[in-house]
């Protein structure tokens, strides 16, 4: 069954954008009377019957919903981005497929890339979590200077993922299970010593992802799965 995402199905609206209705259409070839699929990424997932198939406001009324409660814990990736926009557009694909509830963007000394447009990254998570039929679309945040990100963190457990293989301490051995998470993942340059100190200041616990030096996307990710393991046990 083709799947479609519509966030506003909760204050009532019952059609697909222009274009969602484009490719549900014309695309797939769905007809008046078609049964489809759609989410609204925020718990919900619908079977729903199309009553006016228009490619530009292809309607339909709600046969079935199942609703999801939200998970227990909630992860938080605040990351660099990468010069290439396609190792983001991966990083955010695979994440939301695995699980994360936010993303944000720090712009750090050692950034590559100091501008970033969202659009097309949220784009990518709307087709992420239509392909792996999440509930929750998770919360995409504007680029924001790592000085300004770091003193409104609310998670309770706050990490720093930093390059010091003297350090001993695994996200994966002291993350506890059921919480709520942020964790900072550096450019490829890594954190300087000066954005160290400043987490460190404001109650984030330095921890390694392991023995091997990732890249940046690669940290992001095995953060992300790594507490989602943390919480599937």
């Amino acid at each position: 069954m083709a799947i479609f995402y519509q966030p506003e199905i909760p204050a009532g609206v019952h059609s697909l954008d222009q274009e969602e209705s484009r490719h549900c259409v014309k695309v797939l070839r769905h007809t008046t009377g078609d049964t489809i699929k759609v989410l609204d990424g925020k718990g919900s997932i619908y079977e729903a019957r199309i009553t006016t198939a228009s490619p530009k406001a292809c309607a339909f009324e709600i046969i079935n919903t199942i609703t999801q409660d939200k998970p227990a814990h909630y992860i938080h990736i605040a990351i660099a981005p990468t010069k290439n926009l396609d190792r983001m557009e991966w990083f955010i694909e695979k994440a939301v497929e695995i699980g994360i509830q936010e993303i944000s963007f720090l712009l750090c000394k050692n950034s590559e890339r100091r501008v970033l447009k969202t659009d097309r990254l949220e784009r990518k998570a709307i087709s992420a979590l239509k392909q792996s039929q999440g509930a929750y679309m998770p919360r995409i945040n504007e680029l924001l200077p790592y000085p300004d990100f770091i003193t409104k963190v609310q998670e309770k457990r706050k990490y720093i993922a930093y390059v010091d293989f003297s350090n001993p301490a695994k996200l994966y051995h002291i993350a506890p299970p059921g919480d709520t998470y942020c964790i900072l993942i550096g450019p490829e340059g890594d954190f300087t010593e000066d954005e160290l100190e400043l987490a460190i200041q404001n109650d984030f616990q330095k921890v390694s992802l392991g023995n091997s030096r990732l890249r940046t996307e690669t940290a992001g990710l095995a953060a992300c799965h790594g507490l989602n393991v943390i919480n599937d046990r």
